[in-house]
């Protein structure tokens, strides 16, 4: 329950203090006396978007503070603690707006954002101002209010819509690509198939890169190395130096010794020949190789190259790029049967997702039928006895909240055509449809504070009478706080007050003033009278104080 309201230099007010009370709270006041301001100030603590520029000309800023009460087990202790909010009995909202526009809020004198201002509002305060018949009249709203009328949880739904989309999008991309991949499917098979007949190793280029450039040396050579050996074999170097041993050896006796040096450097050159000898050869048998190898060599060095030139990549990635090819023709052979266990998802999705919906269907069907019931119930008591409300539930495109077009039908009076509200309903009776539907959609809710902004414009007399004593009755389960311009529905109140605009000193401000019980036939009276009050005016306001 709204507690009380305390504003400071807030568009014309300069400061105001309010404390409401149980029951029906009536505020009257003349056209333009600043009984809107009230509500955008309330409005602004709430965190609800308005008007853009409220600070009082020439104030620094504008400061909103409202309380309420709140019970053990209220909607908004959940909030608070979600926030990590302190919670208590009392909660105390407070909102400041500076001059160059920054808003900041606080909870219980913690700092907040607007967006918990306004998750607390929704469980706080049900405002219903002077165009909510606008939304009533937009068919794109109805389903939203069945739903609420019903409580319906529409995660289900929601869940089932996007998972189907999940799986359309799956089912679509698979396609897609697999699209792609039949265009170049020829040339995926004749590249792997060129690729795998060839074989390309890592590394494979450069070893058969250095192998033909060994054997194109060996050519230019190796008859020198051949020419060498022969120099140094029997014919040459080694024929020679076996005479020159033999010879010394021969002489070595009659020399008296002195060759034996000589004979010892002979023996060290042989046996260093010989490993010359053996070196050369072996170099030979190295430099000796097949012209055909080389051959061989040779074409498939230029293969692997001309290969890697064809597919724009490096010869050691060749082996890497046929792997690619060859996982693009896998998932081009697999894709059919990847489409297919696609194909079968999608059915599932689209089975769970109908399931859901028309579970949904029948939910709203249901409740559709106890909000006609309940509606017919409200309207009796406004003098709408014989209209009827009829709420139609058709087919409607599929999406995230089900199958289902919701739509409010009237039909005024008996014998009448139903149709739209906007086409059937006058303004008196559309006043009185939003006032019962209202009631019907916040009949569970609990601790809500109800705000009607002007809900009895376009009636009089005795319809003014039954909404007023509508709006007094359902002021015994819920605070209910009115603005009216109605005689009929301000003498329901159990605790009224007067909208006044004053001028001082060249400046115009706006204050409440609750009103003592004589007040208040003045204030009646006024309503009834207009500027001018006479007796006969008070007499009657005084009638409806009594009735």
């Amino acid at each position: 329950m709204l507690r009380g309201l305390e504003i400071r230099d807030m568009l014309i007010i300069d400061r105001l203090e309010l404390t409401f009370q149980p029951g029906l709270n009536v505020l009257t006041g003349e056209t333009g006396a600043g009984k809107s301001i009230l509500l955008d100030a309330l409005g602004f603590v709430l965190g609800w978007r308005g008007r853009a520029e409220l600070v009082r000309s020439g104030a620094a800023q504008g400061e909103v503070v409202a309380w309420f009460d709140l019970p053990p087990g209220h909607a908004a202790r959940e909030i608070l603690r979600e926030a990590g909010l302190p919670e208590d009995d009392e909660l105390i909202l407070r909102r400041v707006n500076t001059a160059d526009g920054r808003k900041t809020g606080w909870v219980n004198d913690r700092r907040t954002s607007g967006d918990v201002l306004r998750a607390l509002s929704d469980v706080l305060v049900e405002l219903h101002g002077q165009h909510d018949d606008r939304g009533l009249l937009n068919p794109r709203g109805h389903r939203q209010m069945l739903d609420a009328f019903a409580g319906i949880d529409l995660q289900p739904v929601r869940g089932a819509w996007n998972a189907l989309g999940a799986a359309r999008k799956e089912l679509a991309g698979a396609e897609a690509a697999l699209a792609a991949v039949r265009e170049e499917e020829d040339f995926l098979r004749h590249a792997v198939a060129e690729l795998d007949k060839l074989d390309p190793q890592p590394g494979e280029e450069a070893v058969l890169d250095a192998r033909r450039r060994a054997m194109q040396g060996a050519e230019r050579i190796r008859d020198d190395v051949a020419r060498a050996l022969n120099v140094m074999g029997l014919e040459g170097a080694e024929g020679l130096l076996g005479d020159a041993m033999r010879w010394l050896e021969g002489a070595a006796d009659r020399a008296e010794g002195t060759l034996e040096r000589a004979l010892a450097a002979l023996n060290r050159v042989f046996i260093e020949l010989g490993e010359a000898q053996q070196g050369v050869e072996q170099c030979l048998e190295a430099l000796d190789f097949n012209p055909v190898e080389l051959e061989e060599v040779e074409e498939r060095l230029f293969a692997i190259r001309g290969l890697a030139r064809k597919h724009g990549v490096l010869p050691d990635e060749l082996g890497t790029y046929a792997n690619n090819l060859r996982q693009r023709l896998a998932a081009l052979d697999g894709g059919e049967r990847q489409i297919g266990v696609l194909r079968d998802r999608l059915a599932q999705a689209q089975a769970a997702y109908d399931a859901a919906a028309a579970a949904l269907t029948e939910t709203r069907r249901a409740a559709a039928k106890r909000l006609d019931q309940a509606m017919a119930a409200e309207l009796a008591p406004l003098k709408m006895e014989r209209a009827v409300f009829t709420t139609e539930v058709a087919a409607a495109e599929p999406g995230p909240e089900g199958v289902d077009a919701v739509a409010f039908t009237v039909a005024t009076n008996p014998g009448a055509p139903a149709g739209p509200l906007n086409k059937i309903a006058s303004g008196g009776e559309l006043s009185r449809f939003l006032l019962a539907l209202k009631v019907c959609l916040t009949r569970d809710s609990s601790g809500l504070t109800m705000i009607f902004d002007e809900i009895d414009r376009g009636v009089g007399g005795a319809t003014a009478d039954a909404v007023g004593r509508r709006l007094q009755a359902l002021s015994g389960d819920a605070q209910v706080l009115v603005v009216t311009h109605s005689p009929q529905v301000a003498a329901l109140g159990a605790h009224h007050w007067r909208v006044e605009k004053r001028v001082t000193d060249g400046m115009t401000t706006s204050t409440v003033v609750p009103l003592s019980p004589e007040e208040r036939v003045d204030e009646i009276a006024r309503m009834v009278a207009g500027d001018r009050i006479t007796d006969a005016a008070r007499e009657a306001a005084r009638a409806l104080l009594r009735a």
